[in-house]
Parts: C-alpha cells; structure tokens; sequence
C-alpha cells in the first residue's frame, strides 16, 4: 500500500495532467486513510474549489484551520478560498484573523493559544 505522501504526488500529478476529478479522487482515498494529513486537505479545498464544489472546498479549508489553528498561512488560505466561492464576507473575516496573527496580536505566546 501506498503511504499518503506517494499518494498525493500521484494526485498532484493527475492535476498536472488536467484531470482534476481523478485528482480529487484521489485525495479523498488519502483522507479515508490519514483525515489529519494537511497537504490532503489542502489540495481538496483547491481543487474543489475549481470543480465548483464550493461547500466541499469551504469544509476543507476549515479542516486546514483546525490543524494548523496558530498559521497564518493557513487562515489566510480559507480567506481566499472564501473570498474564490463568493463568500466575502466570511473571507474578509480570515483575512482580518490572518493579519492579526501575522503582525503577532493574536494572544499566543510562544507555547500556543490554550483554553484559559
């Protein structure tokens, strides 16, 4: 059996090819094994944005978010992914949290954010 990270140059590859559904596919065969592998989740919130699966791709953003809760980059990929399926709105919002956390106002120490 294929590890996730063979698995998802397989997929990266069938993208590059321009077939984003077995693409997709693919990553989904790759969350089924590993749900917690960041680049997965990534890639589905691109990609399925681009299909027009725009509640999917939202899902998985989020799901990048969860994992990744103190990288900017991560908030700020939702933004885009918000702003790519029409919610503006919500897209502003990431983008206002991804800038916050950038210029280091988040509240997090350098042990992360915890519950108080």
């Amino acid at each position: 059996m294929s590890n996730p990270d063979q698995m998802y140059d397989e997929a990266i590859a069938l993208k590059d090819k321009g077939n984003l559904p077995a693409a997709v596919e693919k990553l989904h065969e790759i969350e089924a094994l590993a749900p917690t592998h960041t680049l997965t989740q990534s890639a589905l919130a691109i990609m399925l944005q681009k299909l027009g699966r725009f509640d999917e791709a939202i899902a998985h953003a989020k799901k990048v978010v969860e994992l990744n809760p103190n990288d900017p980059f991560s908030v700020s990929q939702l933004s885009v992914i918000y702003q790519r399926c029409g919610r503006i709105p919500e897209a502003e919002d990431a983008l206002a949290k991804s800038r916050v956390m950038n210029s280091g106002g988040g509240g997090c120490g350098s042990g992360g954010c915890g519950h108080h």
